[in-house]
C-alpha cells in the first residue's frame, strides 16, 4: 500500500483507512482528496492542510495522515509523500479552502478533523514541532476534546472586529482589505439566528482548530454553503470576508443547535471554480 511510510512513527496507529469518492459539488462532480485516517484507540484523525506556497514538509512528520489542498498553482516545495494534492482557486483565504473541504466531505467526517495552514507554527506555542503538534491532536482526541483552538491566543473583538491589525502602515497592501474592517457581525447575521453578539471571543484565530465529527454535523451543510456564498462574494477578500470567518470558527462549531437558521440553501448554489488570483 502506498504512503505506508507515513504511520511509521505513529506509535497510537492501529489501523489505516483509505477511501476514494467521488461528490457533487455545485452540480460539478468533483473527485474528493483520497481520504487517509490514523485510527487508534482515540479513533480516526484527519488533517486538512490550506497551502499558498508554504513548504509543507513537515505534514509527513506529524505521523497523521493529511489531505492537501494547494492554491499556489504548484509553487513552492510541494509534499511528496502527501496521499493527495488537491488544486484550488486562490479565492478566499483558508476558510475557501475548509469550506470546500466539508461541502465535498459532508456528512462523511473521520473522528477528527485538524484544519490547518501551511505555516501553522509561528502561531503556536514557542518551540512547537511537527510532532508537538502529533502529540497534541493526539491527546485532545483521547480526552474527547470536541473542539479547540491550536495558536497559543485567542482574541476578543467587537462586531467590526476591533481591535485589529489590518489598518497597521506596515501591513499596507499585504492583504487586498488593508485599512477596512473586519465584517464580523455583519457575517454572523448571515449564518446564524437569533440576535448578533456585541462582541466575539475569537478561540481559534490564526484558522488552525481541531474538531469533532459532531461538531461538524451539528450544522447543516446548508450553513456552509451559505458561508461559501459569503467567501465567493468577496473572492480577493476586499471586504476581508475570509478574515471574519476566521473569527467565527469557534461559534460555527460550538454545538449550539438553536443559532441554526432554518432558510439556509437546500441546495448547491455557490461556484468553486472562481477566478484565480494572481500570485
Amino acid at each position: 500500500m502506498p504512503y505506508s511510510g507515513l504511520y511509521a512513527n505513529t506509535a497510537r496507529c492501529r489501523e489505516k483507512v483509505w477511501q476514494r469518492k467521488s461528490v457533487r459539488v455545485s452540480g460539478v462532480l468533483v473527485l474528493r482528496c483520497r481520504q487517509w485516517h490514523t485510527r487508534s484507540m482515540d479513533g480516526t484523525i484527519e488533517l486538512v492542510i490550506a497551502r499558498y506556497a508554504e513548504d509543507i514538509s513537515w505534514v509527513a512528520q506529524t505521523g497523521l495522515p493529511a489531505c492537501v489542498y494547494d492554491k499556489s498553482g504548484g509553487q513552492g516545495a510541494l509534499l511528496s509523500a502527501a496521499p493527495a494534492v488537491t488544486p484550488l482557486p486562490n479565492v478566499g483565504r483558508e476558510s475557501h479552502t475548509y469550506l470546500h473541504h466539508i461541502l465535498s466531505r459532508y456528512p462523511d467526517f473521520p473522528d477528527y478533523t485538524v484544519f490547518l495552514q501551511g505555516a501553522p507554527f509561528f502561531h503556536m506555542d514557542e518551540g512547537a514541532t511537527p510532532d508537538s503538534l502529533r502529540r497534541t491532536i493526539l491527546d485532545l482526541a483521547r480526552r474527547n476534546v470536541r473542539f479547540k483552538g491550536l495558536a497559543y491566543y485567542a482574541i476578543r473583538c467587537d462586531g467590526q472586529g476591533n481591535p485589529h491589525h489590518l489598518r497597521d502602515p506596515e501591513h499596507r497592501g499585504k492583504w487586498a482589505g488593508w485599512g477596512r474592517d473586519i465584517p464580523v457581525a455583519a457575517t454572523y447575521a448571515g449564518l446564524f439566528a437569533g440576535p448578533v453578539p456585541k462582541s466575539f471571543h475569537t478561540r481559534a484565530p490564526a484558522g488552525l482548530l481541531m474538531v469533532s465529527r459532531e461538531r461538524i454535523l451539528a450544522r447543516p451543510a446548508g450553513l456552509y454553503r451559505k458561508a461559501m456564498e459569503l467567501i465567493l462574494a468577496d473572492p480577493h477578500d476586499a471586504a476581508n470576508t475570509g478574515h471574519a470567518m476566521e473569527r467565527l470558527w469557534y461559534i460555527v462549531f460550538n454545538g449550539y443547535a438553536p443559532l441554526n437558521r432554518n432558510d439556509y440553501p437546500d441546495s448547491p448554489s455557490c461556484k468553486d471554480a472562481s477566478p484565480k488570483d494572481s500570485p
